[in-house]
């Protein structure tokens, strides 16, 4: 019998290395006009699959390959891979060539998560169009001839001397657009850029570069890299079948029939061994588990040891009544024990090795901690027990997710004092496990509980690592909920306090704006609520952001007003940028405070710049009214505020 189940396995295995991965089969690098070999975290629309790329880095293939950003079409010159650069082309220039006037060139609004563009390297250059102003002669330079109009046409480098006199002269009714730029190859910063000469410069590109998850191990295991968009993650496509980061050793080549030979015989030897290895084992452990149960031990990391029994009668048999929801890695029921405490059991969805690795590690984790704002272990069942169970105190008010866009915000919306408690809460539950070398790794709002009085119980440690004193990062592959993932962990593998920063930032607009952290209800580039509010942020339209349900007055919108500033630096991707959580604590208690310390006093980017204090005189500061084409820092957006009488942008010049 054994042997015959052998020879199935090996000739299931067999079959199995003779047909590859469709996913795998899907993703082969294409050609799409003079640039060769397009693959991750590019794709080429309508030829590969979505899955192939990063969302947002669609090419579009005609006679060049042609990529679309916030309106704007660009011809893709180049593509580097070594380095995540690319060298675009602005298309509104090459498609118009025999136009006298510059048509469909649009201001370039980059997400901060997607793309970055090469300070080192570029500039940007201004069209100034509806000009109605008498230009000077020495300003006359920076006319376009060729564009007869009864009002001028202008075109100059943003670091021209001459700019401000333009824009004065031009008057407020002129519309200005930006687009970069590539300044370097022999083309200077001192160049003078004139009506004569933009064609050459815009001709020129500018070079761009990418932020996606690294591809480089993926390929060097024998993978394609790609995107699974349904957990929003990247994934490494193989021959066998999707893996998070990369194939197995020793499978680079994949030619099937030899070696799928070559790994079936070997496999057949491999399971005779392990076999006979598990058997040993198994006998083994069952000995050392007897011998340990004999033992009654009720104590196990300091806590209560339940048996299986008792909790099973607690839940009325894990019944779906009883269910509370699901928290990582598992279903939560509510209980009743013998002795009347009403307790949330978390029964684990699988019992193997890895799970038990979660198991002690949540455990061991929640008991040595000691928070008001942390949720408090009772007991859990023994490693050896049929099911894998934690018992936590009950908390009987839902989630916040419940209380924002759940079935409670429907009865009764959370108020505006409750959300602030929330959040400072919240980031005083974080603070404390940064403090205690722990990162959470899984903040969201359906792991924030809430009692009765909407005081906050941060839950589900499941995730949760320990962060050794003299490391500044543990690497680890990407885990966590869509939405809420540190982007920078994301393509860096690297963990650190700063993620649950990130995470948090997303809470913070959650709390604002009432909206889930991903709905694909909203438009493609609004799916991620994160990607949103930075747009949202850079436009200065923080009323789309804000639920109106929270109020208009005075107060109130200036509190919302500095969440949604706090929440912009904690959503900046590079993670040297965000505060610490500590930061963002003391930062949300001078919101909550007065009005005259909660804005301007706090620092949050030690030896960097500090945010303008509040005053009267500020009330109707309009947030982030400039912002530059690519931010450097958050300080470059917090410096740029102006008020509601500035000058006027419109997003694309007059054709």
């Amino acid at each position: 019998m054994k042997k015959r189940t052998l020879i199935f396995t090996f000739f299931l295995f067999f079959h199995q290395s003779l047909s590859l991965d469709p996913n795998y089969e899907a993703c082969v690098p294409k050609d799409c006009g003079d640039v060769r070999n397009i693959t991750y975290p590019f794709f080429i629309e309508g030829e590969q699959d979505p899955s192939c790329g990063y969302p947002g880095f669609e090419v579009h293939c005609n006679e060049s390959a042609m990529l679309r950003i916030s309106g704007n079409e660009f011809v893709i010159k180049d593509i580097r891979y070594s380095n995540s650069y690319l060298r675009l082309q602005n298309a509104a220039i090459l498609l118009n060539q025999t136009e006298p006037c510059p048509k469909m060139i649009r201001n370039l609004t980059l997400d901060p998560n997607r793309f970055r563009i090469d300070n080192g390297s570029s500039m940007n250059l201004v069209f100034i169009s509806n000009c109605s102003g008498n230009l000077t002669t020495d300003l006359e330079k920076y006319s376009i001839k060729s564009c007869e109009r009864s009002n001028k046409e202008v075109v100059m480098l943003d670091n021209d001397p001459n700019l401000r006199n333009v824009t004065d002269i031009c008057g407020n009714g002129s519309e200005i657009v930006e687009t970069p730029v590539e300044l370097s190859g022999g083309v200077g910063r001192n160049l003078v850029v004139d009506g004569g000469n933009y064609r050459d410069v815009m001709e020129r590109g500018f070079m761009l570069q990418w932020l996606a998850a690294d591809c480089g191990v993926c390929l060097s295991s024998g993978g394609r890299c790609g995107f699974n968009r349904t957990k929003f993650g990247f994934r490494c496509f193989c021959p066998d079948r999707p893996h998070m980061v990369s194939c197995k050793p020793g499978r680079k080549d994949y030619k099937p029939i030899i070696i799928g030979v070559t790994v079936g015989f070997a496999f057949i030897v491999t399971l005779a061994a392990a076999i006979f290895i598990i058997r040993r084992a198994h006998n083994h452990r069952k000995a050392i588990a007897y011998s340990r149960d004999l033992e009654g031990s009720s104590i196990y990391f300091g806590v209560s040891l339940f048996s299986y029994a008792e909790l099973q009668d607690a839940t009325q048999n894990f019944d779906s009544s009883q269910e509370l929801g699901d928290g990582g890695f598992g279903t939560v029921y509510y209980g009743k024990l013998r002795d009347g405490r009403e307790v949330a059991v978390k029964r684990l969805y699988e019992h193997n090795y890895k799970r038990v690795q979660q198991f002690m590690n949540e455990v061991e984790i929640l008991t040595r901690l000691r928070h008001k704002n942390l949720v408090s272990l009772y007991g859990c069942t023994s490693r050896r027990s049929v099911e894998l169970l934690l018992v936590y105190e009950y908390i009987a008010n839902g989630t916040v997710a419940d209380h924002l866009h759940g079935d409670r915000a429907k009865q009764s919306p959370l108020t505006w004092p409750n959300r602030m408690k929330i959040a400072v809460e919240t980031a005083s539950a974080l603070a404390y496990l940064h403090a205690s070398e722990i990162i959470h790794r899984d903040v969201k709002t359906n792991n924030i509980l809430l009692d009765n009085n909407f005081c906050v119980k941060v839950a589900d440690f499941g995730l949760s690592r320990l962060l050794p004193n003299d490391v500044t990062h543990v690497s680890t592959a990407p885990q966590g909920t869509p939405g809420y993932v540190d982007p920078e962990y994301h393509q860096c593998y690297q963990l650190t306090d700063k993620s649950d920063v990130y995470s948090f930032g997303v809470v913070l607009i959650e709390l604002i704006s009432s909206m889930p952290a991903i709905d694909i209800s909203r438009s493609r580039d609004e799916i991620s609520l994160a990607y949103m509010a930075i747009n949202r942020i850079q436009r200065c339209a923080l009323d789309e952001l804000i639920d109106p349900v929270l109020g208009s007055d005075s107060e109130t919108e200036r509190m919302t007003r500095s969440v949604a500033e706090l929440a912009f630096r904690c959503l900046q991707f590079d993670s040297e940028t965000r505060p610490t959580m500590n930061e963002v604590l003391e930062f949300l208690k001078g919101i909550q405070g007065d009005g005259d310390n909660s804005v301007g006093e706090l620092n949050l980017n030690a030896g960097k710049a500090q945010m303008p204090p509040a005053s009267p005189e500020t009330e109707d500061v309009v947030l982030l009214k400039e912002v530059d084409v690519v931010m450097a820092s958050p300080i470059t957006v917090t410096a740029k505020w102006h008020s509601t009488g500035s000058g006027v942008t419109t997003p694309t010049t007059s054709g």
